[in-house]
C-alpha cells in the first residue's frame, strides 16, 4: 500500500510508568485479547502489521521494565519513541503523581530527534474504581502541553486497550499542534494558510466561495466519495448557526470553510483535515512535500520537455480565470490573484522582455502561454512545483506529469526527417553591435522606438513567441548568445540549439567575416 504524501511510514509506540501499573499486561492483553495473571517483567517487542490497524501504517509496541533496563536503555528508547505512553493506575494516587513529578519533567529532559514527542497519558486498572482520574489531568495538560490525549482503560476486562494503541498512533499521525493552538482556541498561522490555498485552488470559477459542485469535487478528491446532499445542506446548516458569514448564496465562504477545520480539531476529528492537507502535498511540518511538487521523471538524453494538450488546457483556463476584466491581459493585480498560491509569481516586473504583452506592459495569452513554454523546457522542476501550487487538475490520478509531454531524441527526429516537436531552441549569433538583441525584441511584437537601449546593453536577451508552421502553431525560442571577443570559440552550450540564426549588420565587413568564419 502507498501511504499519502507526508504520512510517517510507521509509528514506534514506548510504554513508561511506574512499576506494578500494568505496563506489560497492557500489550500483552492487546496481543493475546485475553488477560493473564502470569505477567513476565517485560514484554517483547511487539510489531502489529500495518493491514490490521486503523491507519492502515505498521506499528512497533516497546514495553519498559526498570528491573530489567538501566537509565541509559530507556533514554534511548525514548529518543527512538514517537510517542510515549506514561502508564499509572487509577487506584493508586502515587503512581498518578509520578506522571507530573517524574515521568513527564524526564521525557523533556530527553533531546529531541524530530519536530516534538507526543504524549498519551494511560489510567489502567479502571475496572477497579468507580471513578475517573480525569479532573486530576487537567492540570497536568495545562503544565505539559505535550500531553495530548488521556485514556483511561483495564487491562483484566480489555476494555479500552485497542482503543488506547489507535489514540497512541493518531496523535503521531494526526498531530495537533501544528494545526491548533490550543490556548487561543483557533488554526495555526501555518495551517490557516495551507487551507487558504486549497480553498483558493477548489475555488474555480474564482468567485470567493465554493458551491455545490466545487465543494463536491473536494470532498470526492479528498475522500473518493461524493457528499450527499443532505450533509451537504446539514454542514451548511451548523456553518450558519455558528457564524453569520459563514454561507452566502447558499455557498461557503473561506471564513466558514475555516471554522468547519477549527470545528473538526476541537471535536477530535483531526484526522479529516490532515487527510485534506495530506491529499493537496502537506507533511506533518505543513510545508509541502518534494515527492509532491516535484514528482519525478525521466528525460533522457536528446529529449525535451513540453506542455502536453491537457497542460495547455489547464492554463489557457487558469489565464480565462483570473483575467477578470476580460481585456486579454492579466494585469498586476491579477497576477498577485492568479500565484497568491505560489511562495511568488512564476515571472518578474521585466516579464516584457522575453515574451509579448500589451502596451501597458501587462502580459497577454500568448505571452503567459510563452513564458510556461519557456519554463518547461529549460526548468522542468520549478514548472512541475508550480503547475502542483496551482492545483493542476485534482482529478488526474498522475498529477502534474500529464501535463508534461517529453519528446522523442533528436537524433531519430533526424534520422526519420520528421517531428512532433512544438518548441524549438534558435540562438542568435552575431557580433556586438549587428542588432541581435533588436532582433529577439521584435520577434514579440516590440517596436524598435519604444525598446529602451538600457533595457539592452549587458543583458542579453532571451524571447519566446508563437509561430506558424505549415498551419500548425509552434513555439520559437530566440536566445541572444553574448559574444565576449570576436576571436573566441563558442562554447558547446552557445551551439546546442536546434536553429542557428547569424546575424551581421551590411554596413560592416568585419562584421560578415566573423559570422562566415563561425558558419564554417
Amino acid at each position: 500500500m502507498v501511504l499519502p504524501v507526508g504520512v510517517r511510514q510507521n509509528v514506534r509506540i514506548l510504554l513508561v510508568g511506574e512499576r506494578s501499573v500494568g505496563k506489560t499486561s497492557i500489550v500483552l492483553s492487546l496481543v493475546t485479547e485475553e488477560f493473564t495473571e502470569d505477567v513476565p517483567a517485560k514484554a517483547e517487542e511487539i510489531t502489529i502489521p500495518g493491514d490490521v490497524t486503523p491507519e492502515k501504517v505498521p506499528t512497533f509496541i516497546v514495553d519498559y521494565s526498570a528491573v530489567e533496563q538501566t537509565h541509559e536503555m530507556l533514554t534511548t528508547e525514548i529518543q527512538r519513541a514517537h510517542v510515549v505512553c506514561v502508564v499509572y493506575a487509577v487506584n493508586d494516587e502515587e503512581s498518578l503523581e509520578k506522571v507530573s513529578t517524574y515521568w513527564l519533567p524526564l521525557l523533556r529532559d530527553v533531546p529531541l530527534t524530530q519536530h516534538y514527542r507526543p504524549v498519551v497519558l494511560v489510567g489502567n486498572k479502571m475496572d477497579l474504581v468507580d471513578f475517573t482520574s480525569a479532573d486530576s489531568l487537567s492540570t497536568i495538560m495545562d503544565e505539559f502541553p505535550e500531553v495530548q490525549m488521556c485514556v483511561e482503560c483495564s487491562a483484566r476486562t480489555l476494555k479500552n486497550i485497542s482503543e488506547m494503541f489507535y489514540c497512541a498512533q493518531k496523535v503521531v499521525l494526526h498531530p495537533v499542534p501544528p494545526l491548533y493552538n490550543v490556548d487561543q482556541q483557533e488554526l495555526t498561522d501555518a495551517c490557516q494558510k495551507a487551507l487558504v490555498r486549497i480553498f483558493k485552488v477548489c475555488d474555480t470559477d474564482n468567485d470567493g466561495l465554493l458551491n455545490d459542485v466545487e465543494l463536491n469535487n473536494f470532498q470526492t478528491y479528498c475522500f473518493d466519495v461524493p457528499l450527499q446532499p443532505n450533509v451537504l445542506d446539514e454542514v451548511k446548516a451548523i456553518v450558519r448557526r455558528n457564524i453569520s458569514d459563514g454561507v452566502v448564496n447558499n455557498a461557503l465562504t473561506l471564513r466558514g470553510f475555516l471554522f468547519l477545520h477549527c470545528l473538526y480539531i476541537q471535536r477530535g476529528r483531526n484526522e479529516t483535515t490532515w487527510r485534506i492537507l495530506r491529499k493537496f502535498g502537506y507533511m506533518n511540518n505543513l510545508e509541502m512535500s518534494k515527492d509532491f511538487l516535484r514528482p519525478f521523471i525521466l528525460v533522457p538524453a536528446g529529449c525535451t520537455t513540453e506542455i502536453s494538450y491537457k497542460g495547455q488546457q489547464f492554463l489557457t483556463t487558469l489565464f480565462e480565470r483570473f483575467d477578470k476584466d476580460r481585456d486579454g491581459a492579466l494585469s498586476p493585480a491579477e497576477v498577485d490573484d492568479l500565484f497568491s498560491t505560489c511562495p511568488a509569481p512564476l515571472w518578474g516586473p521585466d516579464v516584457h522582455r522575453t515574451v509579448s504583452t500589451n502596451s501597458k506592459g501587462w502580459i497577454t495569452l500568448q505571452g503567459f502561454m510563452s513564458q510556461w513554454v519557456l519554463t518547461t523546457l529549460l526548468d522542468l522542476p520549478k514548472a512541475l512545483e508550480y503547475f502542483a501550487y496551482l492545483g493542476y487538475p485534482m482529478t488526474d490520478t498522475k498529477g502534474q506529469l500529464s501535463a508534461i509531454q517529453v519528446t522523442r531524441e533528436k537524433r531519430l527526429d533526424l534520422a526519420k526527417r520528421q517531428t512532433t516537436r512544438s518548441v524549438y531552441q534558435c540562438h542568435v549569433i552575431g557580433p556586438r553591435g549587428s542588432g541581435k538583441s533588436m532582433l529577439c525584441r521584435c520577434f514579440i511584437g516590440d517596436n524598435l522606438e519604444d525598446i529602451q537601449l538600457s533595457e539592452l546593453k549587458g543583458n542579453p536577451q532571451c524571447t519566446v513567441n508563437a509561430v506558424q508552421v505549415y498551419g500548425q502553431e509552434k513555439y520559437l525560442v530566440l536566445r541572444d548568445i553574448d559574444v565576449r571577443h570576436v576571436l573566441e570559440p563558442l562554447q558547446p552550450s552557445e551551439v546546442q540549439c536546434d536553429v542557428a540564426c547569424l546575424v551581421y549588420d551590411i554596413s560592416s565587413p568585419k562584421s560578415f567575416e566573423y559570422v562566415a568564419r563561425i558558419y564554417l
